[in-house]
């Protein structure tokens, strides 16, 4: 067993950093469900003004973010459309179910993305049978599309269509960062096309905890009660906060590091005589199937290399790069793919 531990199971497995770890230990808190936690509040604002939003609202999770906006937009017996390997449909324990009692409309989108003529057909007619279609939920990136990227010229129309339907939109932007990076396009601009954003602190951006909702002021007013009943109202949260706002000031730009890391990783596993096919890199997330086998062998003879991953199929592997993955562990860990 190689005695060197290079972890590419996911982006959450980062540790913070000395200087977010300084950030956090010098942070000013308070009550947050007083109002009185002032670097939680200097985070949900920092966000909501860079996406173009009213409001904000820190949560622990991206999954609590992404339940709370799908109770605020729908109600029971609503219908919610999403690709069918949406996290809030697959990852998110049936809360749509749970939570909202809302139906799911389940797409299948290249890679999990979406289009309007996809869409379109599956918004419902006004009949006492069907659901009413209220909602449409994207997520940039598609963590099961191997980390593709809906562009603002993608999610334009898709806007265009909920607009003159009726429907809410909402982004899963578990890591919007990721594909603002990689596409070019603007933060302030997503503000124009969501109702709602969830965007997740503990992934690419490295911080230990957290996602932030952004919506209107009243949106957002709600899902504070809703995140109050959910039982996501967090006392001296600026700690963790303060984390969140290092990693947007701190790790943003080197995103790129990691997706240019993913991409070496694709270059040496197509060298390989193992692996059948991979999905096209975009960021930080690499996908491939493997030929003879099961996925599971694989990941396990890795594992005793001293590379660890997660299967994502029978045949299908996932690696995903991130911070705590230096130069020279990508190095060491391309040996290991050529050398399997």
């Amino acid at each position: 067993m190689n005695s060197r531990f290079l972890d590419f199971r996911s982006d959450t497995v980062t540790k913070p950093t000395a200087g977010m770890l300084d950030a956090m230990m010098s942070a000013k808190v308070g009550d947050d469900v007083f109002g009185e936690d002032e670097t939680v509040a200097a985070l949900e604002q920092k966000l909501s003004t860079m996406f173009n939003m009213e409001a904000g609202l820190f949560c622990p999770s991206g999954t609590m973010t992404n339940q709370i906006a799908i109770k605020c937009f729908t109600q029971p017996m609503d219908e919610v459309i999403c690709d069918q390997t949406a996290h809030v449909y697959r990852y998110e324990i049936g809360g749509i179910a749970f939570h909202s009692a809302a139906s799911v409309r389940l797409l299948n989108g290249e890679r999990g993305i979406l289009t309007p003529e996809l869409i379109e057909p599956e918004i419902n007619e006004d009949n006492i049978h069907y659901p009413n279609s209220s909602l449409v939920v994207l997520e940039n990136t598609v963590n099961k599309g191997g980390g593709k990227c809906y562009t603002l010229n993608q999610i334009a129309p898709i806007h265009h269509l909920c607009n003159i339907k009726g429907l809410k939109l909402h982004l899963d932007g578990a890591r919007v960062f990721n594909a603002l990076v990689a596409t070019g396009d603007k933060a302030s601009t997503y503000g124009k096309y969501f109702d709602g954003i969830s965007i997740c602190l503990s992934k690419g951006l490295g911080a230990p905890v957290g996602s932030v909702l952004l919506g209107s002021k009243d949106m957002i007013k709600k899902a504070r009660k809703i995140r109050k009943a959910f039982g996501g109202g967090m006392r001296q949260a600026g700690f963790l906060a303060a984390a969140g706002i290092y990693a947007i000031d701190h790790h943003v730009e080197r995103l790129k590091v990691d997706h240019d890391h993913a991409k070496a990783l694709a270059v040496a596993l197509a060298k390989t005589s193992y692996v059948k096919s991979i999905m096209p890199v975009e960021t930080n997330i690499l996908v491939f199937e493997v030929a003879p086998g099961s996925a599971q062998k694989f990941v396990d003879q890795l594992k005793e290399k001293g590379l660890h991953c997660n299967t994502t199929s029978a045949s299908t592997i996932r690696l995903v790069t991130h911070l705590d993955l230096s130069q020279s562990m990508i190095d060491e860990a391309i040996e290991i793919i050529l050398h399997l």
